[in-house]
């Protein structure tokens, strides 16, 4: 049967991806959907669907009864006129007739087709939808087709994928037609086709850059723990070797630096700081300050905060510019970290209780005298050592805490903001 719709079925099947046996089911559930519309049955109707030579042929089989008794054209032939077909043909016997195409009509043709059509499309955006779920995490490249203020389309692999606006870098700048790489983040089912949302904004680029770049990472050699990252501005990456022969660090950088400047490079010369993950909670925030070493670091692991006490003159790069370099060392330690002065660490140990704003003559003197002439002597005895001294009840103890915490916070506070406002030099050091 050499129909137009045949020679259509024949160009889909060059052109979409749609499996061999999944196809034929297609054209058998259109066509015996088409029968039963003229017919009203389709029961001893069978559709063969020639996938080599893109052929359909539809056969109706009906029982041989007499003449006398023949009642439906659909399900019988009399036997007379199967007779004159195939003379060998005895009653009750089942004849296969082939069924021309052209009886069902241009309406239900047309019907057909656009059943197929819609059916069709249906198979390509679930495997649109199925290939780029299994693509999800890829970096992958595209040309910029169409820019707005909401997002970016662009063309990967003949396929329209989509870069909004919180997946972007503030501070890159896109042109039409413009090749560039982004990472497959999501893909979600809609009405029309599968939405394919891209990323170049996310921390798992970073990770995907430096995995096509840091062999040791992708064999698993080298483990990536977390990342903290501004896009545009700064990413902290924590890494750790399972090989103790092979420096994490040094891996990730690479000789003279070429591995590093390969993801810098991609990034638009974003600051990369690579860290060396340890367990130890203090010794990993010491780290996660780069370009800074704290001299010291007071940890409060019940409520995740940490007070790290910096040299003077490095508070501004332990701060970083805007307060970055401290707020990405909190994210990547999970701790909120407090950076403050070597002096004024100094001097709040050293604070006299008579110093203190808020506390009475009467709580000083019974501090005095069980030997507590500090603030910091006061913090480190604890609740249930102030409530042993005399006059000093449980009240008294929490009140007399809770206002020497308060004056240290305000303290910090204060030195933050102070600090927070300058800006740090060129010499902020990079990873």
């Amino acid at each position: 049967m050499n129909a137009p719709i045949v020679e259509a079925i024949a160009q889909i099947i060059r052109e979409k991806k749609i499996e061999r046996e999944v196809f034929q089911d297609i054209i058998q559930s259109v066509f015996l959907a088409m029968i039963k519309k003229k017919y009203g049955t389709s029961d001893n109707f069978d559709v063969i669907f020639n996938l080599d030579k893109g052929d359909i042929e539809i056969f109706c089989e009906r029982t041989v009864v007499s003449d006398e008794e023949f009642e439906d054209e659909v399900t019988q032939i009399p036997l007379s006129r199967a007779q004159e077909i195939d003379e060998d043909l005895e009653l009750g016997e089942i004849f296969a007739e082939q069924v021309d195409y052209n009886a069902f009509g241009r309406r239900l043709v047309t019907s057909a087709r656009q059943n197929l059509a819609q059916k069709i499309k249906e198979i390509e955006k679930e495997n649109l939808y199925q290939e780029f779920s299994a693509r999800i995490g890829e970096i992958v490249s595209g040309d910029i087709r169409q820019i707005n203020r909401r997002e970016i389309r662009i063309n990967v692999d003949r396929t329209e994928v989509t870069l909004p606006k919180a997946e972007q870098v503030y501070n890159e700048r896109y042109r039409r037609g413009e090749t560039i790489r982004v990472i497959i983040k999501e893909v979600n089912r809609t009405t029309k086709e599968p939405e394919i949302i891209v990323s170049r904004a996310d921390t798992s680029f970073v990770h995907r850059l430096f995995e096509l770049e840091v062999p040791e990472i992708y064999d698993n050699i080298i483990e990536i723990k977390d990342i903290a990252r501004e896009p545009g501005d700064r990413t902290k990456i924590a890494v750790l070797s399972n090989d103790k022969r092979i420096d994490p660090v040094g891996a990730c950088v690479g000789m003279k630096g070429v591995r590093i400047q390969a993801v810098v490079r991609e990034l638009n010369n974003e600051k990369i700081d690579v860290i060396h993950w340890h367990p130890d909670a203090e010794t990993f925030i010491k780290r996660s300050m780069a370009p800074v070493t704290p001299l010291m670091v007071l940890l409060d692991e019940e409520n995740q905060r940490a007070t790290a006490i910096v040299p003077d003159d490095m508070i501004q790069f332990a701060i970083g510019k805007k307060g970055q370099n401290i707020r990405l060392a909190s994210q990547l330690t999970r701790f909120q970290i407090e950076p403050i002065k070597e002096a004024e660490y100094s001097a709040a140990a050293e604070l006299s209780i008579d110093e203190v704003d808020g506390l009475s003559p009467v709580i000083i003197e019974l501090l005095k005298g069980a030997g507590l002439a500090t603030a910091d002597a006061v913090l480190d005895a604890g609740r249930e050592k102030l409530m042993e001294i005399p006059g000093i009840g449980e009240v008294r103890a929490d009140e007399t805490l809770t206002l020497l915490e308060s004056y240290f916070e305000e303290m910090d506070e204060n030195a933050l903001n102070e600090e927070s406002d300058e800006e740090p030099s060129d010499d902020d050091k990079e990873a």
